[in-house]
């Protein structure tokens, strides 16, 4: 890694850190650190999850504990267990902590607007903007990408809404029996692998591989959720198969796709892919693509 990299990023999160407050044992001058603040603006007005709250916020189940433990002896929050399984909690607000909830949204904004106000006005668009992008990069590098058995909800979540996409965007609609198999056995090693994304604890993209013995490894189900796409996840999705596939012995990688799949056809090409003669006899399919694996890709 690139130490001027690191000691940039560490040097912004020093800077940041210390402009919003996140030092103080008493965050906007309320009786509470930044941490409890947080999980009060998380919880929200309808209540959440405890286990999701933990998986929105990437803390320690430990942590979040203790944090939601000082919340109650406060009188703001109180958790309890679900009516038909005891073992999933949900933390709520009370009327207490509705009314802390709001004042630190208000003391927020002041803050926000204490740091643009000796800003001009390009200066405020500029980190305005830059601030969108930071926000965008870090989101993308909070994203997890693990192997999934295809039987899983987050698999099965993902290739749920795979097809229902395509049946949205093909002009003939999609059915996956019509196309060339990918079921659970063969997303499975070692027939093949089903590669799942998530962020924050949610399911946001899939890539599967089936190898076929000597022959050519095929990727399917390559999706990427709507409200993640522009973070670079379909590239990386991408990526982590073809080195999936490199580290199995794979050197030649095929995929085909339709022609209504425009961003999934400037994917493939800008990350080597070139176009061939039809190798299978796919429905749904218009392009055929390979790649020759020379070792696991890095992301530029």
């Amino acid at each position: 890694m690139d130490q001027d990299l690191v000691r940039g990023l560490r040097r912004f999160n020093r800077t940041v850190t210390q402009r919003i407050g996140a030092l103080d044992d008493a965050f906007l001058a309320r009786a509470r650190p930044l941490g409890q603040a947080r999980v009060l603006w998380e919880i929200g007005a309808a209540g959440r999850d405890v286990r999701e709250l933990r998986a929105r916020l990437g803390l320690d189940s430990g942590y979040l504990s203790r944090l939601l433990r000082g919340l109650e002896q406060d009188g703001l929050v109180r958790v309890e267990a679900g009516a038909g399984d005891g073992r999933v909690r949900t933390a709520r607000l009370t009327e207490a902590g509705l009314a802390e909830r709001a004042a630190l949204d208000r003391l927020s904004d002041a803050a926000a607007g204490a740091i643009l106000a000796p800003l001009s006005g390009g200066q405020r668009s500029r980190l305005a903007a830059a601030m969108a992008e930071v926000e965008r990069l870090l989101t993308a590098s909070a994203v997890e990408v693990a192997p999934c058995p295809p039987g899983r909800p987050a698999a099965r979540f993902c290739l749920r809404a795979y097809f229902a996409e395509l049946a949205e965007r093909f002009d003939e609609g999609f059915d996956p029996a019509l196309g060339i198999s990918a079921d659970d056995v063969e997303m499975t090693p070692p027939a093949g692998v089903l590669l799942v994304a998530t962020l924050h604890g949610e399911a946001v993209g899939c890539g599967a591989l089936k190898f076929h013995g000597d022959a050519p490894a095929q990727a399917k189900r390559m999706w990427v959720a709507p409200g993640v796409r522009g973070l670079g996840l379909g590239r990386r999705l991408l990526g982590e198969l073809e080195a999936y596939a490199f580290d199995a012995g794979v050197r030649t990688l095929r995929l085909e796709t339709n022609r209504a799949l425009a961003e999934a056809i400037a994917l493939y090409r800008a990350a080597g892919y070139r176009e061939v003669a039809p190798f299978n006899d796919e429905h749904y399919a218009d392009h055929w693509f390979e790649k020759t694996l020379t070792g696991p890709r890095t992301l530029a």
